[in-house]
């Protein structure tokens, strides 16, 4: 069972930035997909970003330009660089776990979700 720990939020003015982490255990980190959404209040949890197991990348147009995953293998740790933010970016940013080795925005292709960490963006 995939267990899924985000962290690195925190509140930040408009223009900063930030780096969330998310930690990863319980099968072979590698072989998956990974992936960030974010929900914010009164909102529907979207989708930010995915790497897929090679590395490739796909990020929602919201946030491209401004926002970058990685993962790390060896660590079994996916992370998303954020910058230029906006207040418009304040949510719950999720960690979440692939099905397959390559994954898009469709909250179905992922079978483990983290916690979740609070990111605040202020004017």
């Amino acid at each position: 069972q995939v267990q899924l720990v985000e962290s690195g939020g925190g509140s930040v003015q408009a223009g900063g930035s930030l780096r969330l982490s998310c930690a990863a255990s319980g099968r072979t980190f590698s072989a998956y997909a990974m992936g960030w959404f974010r929900q914010a209040p009164g909102k529907e949890r979207e989708f930010v970003a995915a790497v897929n197991w090679r590395g490739n990348t796909y990020y929602a147009d919201s946030v491209k330009g401004r926002f970058t995953i990685s993962r790390d293998n060896a660590k079994n740790t996916v992370y998303l660089q954020l910058n230029s933010l906006r207040p418009e970016d304040t949510a719950v940013y999720y960690c979440a776990a692939g099905r397959t080795a390559v994954v898009g925005p469709n909250k179905d292709d992922y079978v483990a979700w983290g916690p979740g960490t609070q990111v605040t963006v202020s004017s």
